[in-house]
């Protein structure tokens, strides 16, 4: 069984060492600069349950130098795959199943849903539909992701906690493929449960992320803080509020409520949400796929999202100012003379 990890960073280089101890499978990995020359002359080392775990694999910045996969793993942020979607098409075969392992809504969410929203299509986490068209929605497997892991220096990964990726078919199947998957990662020892219903769990990760993340990032302040200042906190819940009126409306269930949701991320204690890592470490701030798509499929159901429309335009702005988000288009000066159109 082949594997390619597309994006060989903190999660999926954790994933990777992981994964190369299961008994036939054949693991690459995609990475590219410093930390990919660092992988090539050493390996790629884990630091996990105060161990050290090195793995020398076939690592690479050009697909092409691969070939077909029988699974492809992106833990790329949503931007990132969304660049290099045609560049990941020589590791496709007829059978590649591509597995998103990423935060927020994917690309593919209404592929394998019936009824209205039938393979609608998100403009916000795929403009001019890149992935649909070059990946394939077909190929999708969803998947949540729960470690928390860093890179501490390149070609090194910090495992903190968490060891468990939930897989699930977008029509809610049990296929071949995702079993496959699901007995590899668990030979691994990585907790890999099938759920038919992964939407529920996509949703309930980002309930979380879509609020903490973005408050965190603009306060400067930790998880524990956000989620108990009392400000923060009633901010965090009524976008939580805003988003879970959006997925009760798409046939999601959560199995939690609002308040044991922030009292969970309160005890994870003073950790520092990944955008608020990206600020600090100047990366390129992962919105859209947390916020931008939540307002969009708010107003495909006719729900006002007043609370979660704020916090957007106050980091989307945050992360202009820090050249860490794309900037609005350049438009045309008005025409004083135009005629306005109402309808």
């Amino acid at each position: 069984m082949k594997v390619c990890i597309y994006g060989a960073g903190a999660i999926g280089g954790y994933l990777g060492v992981e994964l190369s101890r299961a008994e036939g499978v054949e693991v690459s990995l995609i990475a590219r600069g410093a930390h990919l020359a660092a992988m090539r002359e050493n390996g790629l080392k884990l630091l996990i349950g105060g161990e050290e775990r090195v793995a020398r694999l076939p690592c690479t910045d050009d697909p092409a130098e691969l070939g077909p996969q029988d699974h492809v793993i992106i833990a790329l942020k949503t931007h990132q795959a969304w660049e290099v979607a045609e560049q990941m098409m020589p590791l496709l075969g007829p059978e590649t199943a591509v597995v998103t392992c990423q935060n927020g809504v994917p690309w593919w969410y209404f592929h394998g849903l019936r009824g209205q929203y039938k393979d609608l299509r998100l403009a916000s986490v795929d403009p001019d539909d890149r992935q649909w068209n070059a990946i394939g929605p077909e190929r999708a497997i969803g998947c949540v992701v729960y470690p928390a892991t860093e890179i501490v220096e390149p070609g090194v990964i910090k495992h903190t906690y968490g060891n468990k990726f939930a897989l699930g078919e977008p029509d809610g199947s049990t296929s071949e493929r995702c079993q496959r998957l699901s007995r590899a990662l668990e030979s691994a020892g990585i907790k890999a449960p099938i759920l038919p219903h992964i939407r529920n769990e996509i949703w309930l990760k980002l309930w979380g992320n879509l609020c903490f993340n973005p408050i965190s990032a603009l306060t400067r302040e930790t998880l524990d803080v956000v989620a108990t200042d009392p400000g923060t906190r009633t901010l965090a819940r009524e976008m939580m509020m805003e988003a879970q009126r959006i997925a009760v409306r798409l046939g999601v269930h959560f199995r939690v409520d609002v308040e044991r949701r922030i009292n969970g991320a309160a005890k994870v204690g003073a950790h520092r949400t990944s955008m608020l890592q990206d600020v600090e470490r100047g990366r390129q701030l992962e919105i859209d796929a947390l916020l931008t798509v939540v307002q969009e499929m708010g107003r495909m159901v006719d729900v006002e999202t007043p609370h979660i429309d704020s916090v957007l335009a106050l980091v989307q702005q945050l992360g202009r100012q820090l050249g860490l988000y794309p900037t609005f288009p350049e438009h045309e000066p008005a025409d004083e003379d135009a005629e306005i159109a109402v309808d």
